[in-house]
């Protein structure tokens, strides 16, 4: 098999089984890998990602322009331009997933975010796993809403919507479309049950030490994490407040020290 072929062949298995596990319905979601620098290989719009064969694959170059040959009457989906916006954000990215997983969504519709440290897999795979502000599917809104976010994120729910996911490869970008979801129904069972307890900060931080060990550090992780789990001491900039305030404690005790010296030479003086 060439390597064109290969992708097609993945593409189409990733299709099949976001259809049998319900992460899209009908003919939605799309899914896209690179071919090159210059290519991208895609899912078109109209037909149902569990029922492709190879052959239906489109080729687009990275303005989202299709390339032909291709198969009469295929076109590509108006939702390409999130993928474009991904590719051209991160060199790193070779395949992306746009799906409508019904827990990850849900959870956006009733205003629940997944970004509480509570689950230890996701903190580590993920970090916080931000949600857009709702933008109108298969418009320019969309590519506008995740274009910082994917900057850093691998991950991101698109609210009332669905969900986008990348990855070195389409299998790793469609492995964390299925972490995504599972980490989003246990965060939903969980509230059914009772309520919501987030893991210590303590514990956190050594998810966080973890997680820059494995490579899997995001350049917003500090503040994100400070934000949504209390481990402020993550970044290098709190340690050097830390270190900025334990110092002038320090001055301000020597400084006193003195002071009370002086003060009672003085005194015995007199």
């Amino acid at each position: 098999m060439t390597a064109d072929s290969e992708l097609r062949a993945e593409i189409v298995r990733v299709g099949k089984l976001m259809h049998q596990f319900e992460l899209v319905d009908g003919a939605s979601g799309n899914i896209s890998a690179r071919l090159d620098s210059n290519r991208l290989l895609a899912t078109p719009s109209g037909l149902a990602k569990g029922f492709l064969s190879p052959e239906q694959l489109i080729v687009v170059d990275m303005e989202g322009e299709l390339i032909p040959p291709a198969p009469p009457g295929l076109k590509p989906t108006s939702e390409l331009l999130m993928h474009l916006e991904a590719y051209k954000q991160r060199p790193d990215v070779n395949g992306v997933v746009h799906a409508h997983p019904i827990t990850a969504v849900a959870l956006s519709i009733v205003g629940i975010p997944l970004t509480d440290c509570v689950i230890p897999e996701s903190v580590m795979l993920f970090g916080a796993i931000p949600t857009t502000p709702y933008a109108n599917p298969s418009s320019a809104e969309n590519q506008r809403a995740i274009s910082e976010l994917v900057k850093t994120h691998d991950a991101i729910v698109l609210a009332y919507h669905g969900s986008l996911t990348v990855g070195p490869t389409v299998w790793e970008a469609y492995l964390r479309l299925e972490s995504l979801e599972h980490t989003a129904k246990i965060i939903a069972q969980a509230r059914v049950l009772g309520t919501v307890k987030p893991l210590p900060p303590e514990q956190v931080a050594k998810i966080i030490s973890t997680r820059q060990q494995w490579g899997f550090a995001r350049a917003t992780d500090a503040e994100e994490f400070c934000k949504y789990c209390g481990v402020c001491h993550a970044s290098g900039q709190h340690r050097d407040e830390e270190a900025l305030i334990r110092a002038v404690a320090e001055e301000v005790k020597n400084k006193l020290q003195v002071s009370n010296f002086q003060s009672q030479t003085s005194n015995s003086q007199t």
